[in-house]
């Protein structure tokens, strides 16, 4: 799966990207919810992993904006912040789980792959977006800065492997 996460500790961010890597997952870290706003509305990610209290836009603000534009994309707030009233309001929010720290990793890569196996999940796939080109994979409709292109069904199929790998070495 493809992970945004968002966490300005650098250890406990170090800690996270290389155990995700490990279990054979591809992680974008970012260290500020301005950023993280910016990504999780134009990236492909499967799963968010968020702590609520970074700089910039704090979690909350950036999950609420997430949700407002629409990106369904399943989160997870990691943070200390662990009060019931707390993590009531991050589900409320938008979040679709909260996990307080200290925690588990194996806690972690369970929750993060539960939210992977859900149906909401895997329906966003049906629009790709990176940049500013987006690929509707059931209208086979690919626009750039919403100006249509028109592409031969090979060269839809070459974006879209290109596309659904954004970030990493894509091979013959």
């Amino acid at each position: 799966m493809r992970l945004l996460l968002v966490e300005d500790d650098h250890r406990t961010a170090d800690y996270i990207v290389r155990g995700l890597t490990e279990a054979g997952h591809t992680c974008d870290l970012l260290r500020n919810g301005h950023d993280a706003l910016f990504a999780a509305t134009r990236g492909n990610y499967d799963v968010i992993v968020a702590d609520r209290m970074i700089p910039g836009l704090d979690g909350l603000s950036m999950v609420k904006a997430v949700r407002a534009a629409g990106v369904r994309t399943p989160a997870i707030f990691l943070t200390s912040v662990g009060g019931i009233d707390d993590r009531v309001e991050g589900l409320e929010a938008g979040g679709d789980d909260y996990l307080v720290k200290p925690f588990a990793f194996s806690e972690l890569l369970a929750r993060i792959n539960a939210l992977g196996r859900r149906p909401a999940a895997q329906e966003q796939k049906t629009v790709l977006r990176v940049a500013d080109l987006e690929m509707d994979l059931i209208m086979r409709r690919v626009t750039r800065r919403g100006q249509p292109i028109d592409l031969q069904p090979r060269e839809f199929s070459l974006l879209e492997v290109l596309m659904r790998g954004e970030g990493r070495v894509i091979t013959r």
